[in-house]
């Protein structure tokens, strides 16, 4: 099954800007829609960002639009999501997953696979 690494996690002021990697192997990662969700303490994990594969389609939570950008590059079997305008409220653990190739998915139980999470804790 696909194996899937995040990192670039840290810690970072408020209004600072940081980028995080999810790193595929083991599947085909070129035919999966790739998301960023993300999980506080207390919290249910949410939909952050994801990108299709079969026409690049994006989509964002309302809470990160304008400021967050998710990409990705097949050759590296790699998706990003550059993080800009960092808030307090954006801090939680980062986790990247994979699942079906055609449209977006916003739930959880839509993607097959998925990362271990990386922590993101922006400082006030």
């Amino acid at each position: 099954q696909m194996q899937l690494v995040e990192s670039g996690g840290g810690l970072v002021q408020a209004g600072g800007s940081l980028r995080l990697s999810c790193a595929a192997s083991g599947g085909t990662f070129g035919r999966s829609t790739m998301g960023w969700f993300r999980q506080a303490p207390g919290k249910e994990r949410e939909f952050v960002a994801a990108t299709t594969w079969i026409d690049g389609t994006t989509d964002y939570a309302d809470s990160v639009k304008g400021r967050f950008t998710i990409s990705r590059d097949n050759a590296k079997s790699t998706v990003y999501l550059q993080m800009s305008s960092l808030k307090p409220e954006d801090t939680a653990v980062y986790y990247c997953a994979a699942g079906p190739p055609y449209s977006i998915k916003y739930s959880t139980g839509e993607y097959v696979y998925w990362g271990q999470g990386t922590q993101v804790t922006v400082s006030s």
